[in-house]
């Protein structure tokens, strides 16, 4: 089967487990994930797009309006999939969904009202990657890496965290890569915010760069920072303890594996290094795929490890962080954000003969 053919079995597999007969999808990843890559989106923040697809008994159904329509007809190609466009005029409200529907039990992607709502489900059958969406996610990963590494290696102090974060953004879209997630902290700002939205405030000797980059739905994520001058003992510390607790991360997240297993020798790893109270300052991350993070691992979930999913770990202890986006092999765990040539912190793990390699702090000195 084809990968379209795929995802529509998976669909049709969902339904029938709950006794459904019809799917609504609004949300871009799922309409990303159902279509192999198209783009539903005219406002990048949204969640939900400006078109939704309808599976029913009786069909398949792009609803939308005389906008959006041409675009997704002439350079998305869904007519060319099978999808049957219902149009209306921008102007006007029409419940075509609502048509479509009328009589039949249906599931949902978001709340809808009458609809059973998959949300879950759906998040976790999108984080299973098939081979050609893998092949994909590789060659994401890839652009992202190289544009972290060349939007970090031009900072230098003095730029603010905008001009920062414009660098980022330049390196990231300039690959035909979406930058959803754009983060930028220096110096104390790093060890004041998780999640630090740029400022105007000029760099002086530590930046922290976070990105989450979108193609063809979907998302990776890698963070990197760079230290001008030797870096202070403390911080060099609390970034050996955060790659500590990374390669237990990547070490533990293996098929079969209950997150929340995970969770707990990643919880252990932050005790271990002196850190043990870390870990409730920021989510740790979680599966990937079409958005950021499919959903968040937290203590005791039970959901399982699968190969062909993605993970995004991001463990931090104040003022350090890392984090890598990896896929999970039969065999091994593979990086996919890796940049060659980039420092790292070998990490061994008690029972493994090899270590792991965690990015280090680039230090300019």
């Amino acid at each position: 089967m084809t990968e379209f053919e795929r995802k529509q079995a998976i669909i049709s597999d969902l339904l029938a487990e709950h006794g459904l007969e019809a799917l609504v999808l609004c949300r871009v990843s799922s309409f990303a994930w159902a279509t192999g890559g198209a783009a539903s989106y005219v406002n990048t923040a949204a969640s939900e797009g400006a078109a939704t697809l309808v599976i029913t008994p009786a069909g398949r159904y792009v609803v939308t309006n005389n906008i959006e329509a041409p675009r997704l007809e002439q350079e998305e190609h869904l007519s060319e999939q099978g999808w049957e466009f219902r149009v209306t005029p921008w102007h006007e409200a029409h419940d075509v969904v609502g048509e479509l529907t009328r009589g039949l039990k249906v599931g949902a992607d978001v709340a809808w009202p009458g609809a059973h709502n998959l949300a879950g489900e759906l998040a976790r059958r999108r984080s299973i990657l098939l081979p050609e969406e893998q092949a994909r996610f590789r060659t994401l990963a890839r652009g992202q890496a190289e544009a972290m590494d060349a939007a970090i290696r031009s900072v230098r102090p003095g730029q603010t965290e905008h001009e920062i974060a414009a660098r980022l953004a330049f390196e990231t879209e300039s690959r035909g890569i979406q930058c959803i997630v754009n983060l930028i902290a220096t110096d104390e700002r790093i060890f004041a915010f998780r999640h630090p939205l740029p400022t105007e405030k000029r760099l002086e000797r530590y930046a922290m760069l976070v990105a989450c980059g979108r193609q063809r739905g979907l998302v990776c994520s890698c963070t990197r920072l760079v230290h001008f001058g030797r870096l202070p003992d403390e911080v060099r510390r609390k970034a050996e303890a955060v790659a500590h607790v990374d390669a237990v991360f990547l070490s533990e997240t293996r098929p079969g594996r209950a997150l929340g297993e995970v969770f707990e020798h990643a919880r252990s790893a932050y005790a271990e290094s002196g850190f043990a109270n870390e870990w409730r300052l920021h989510h740790q991350g979680g599966p990937a795929g079409y958005e950021a993070r499919e959903w968040i691992a937290v203590p005791g979930l039970q959901d399982k490890v699968v190969e062909g999913q993605t993970y995004a770990w991001n463990p931090s202890i104040t003022g350090a962080k890392s984090e890598d986006t990896i896929l999970v092999g039969a065999a091994n765990n593979e990086i996919l954000t890796e940049i060659p040539g980039w420092p790292t912190i070998a990490v061994t793990l008690p029972g493994q003969s090899q270590p792991i390699q965690r990015p280090a702090i680039l230090e300019i000195v």
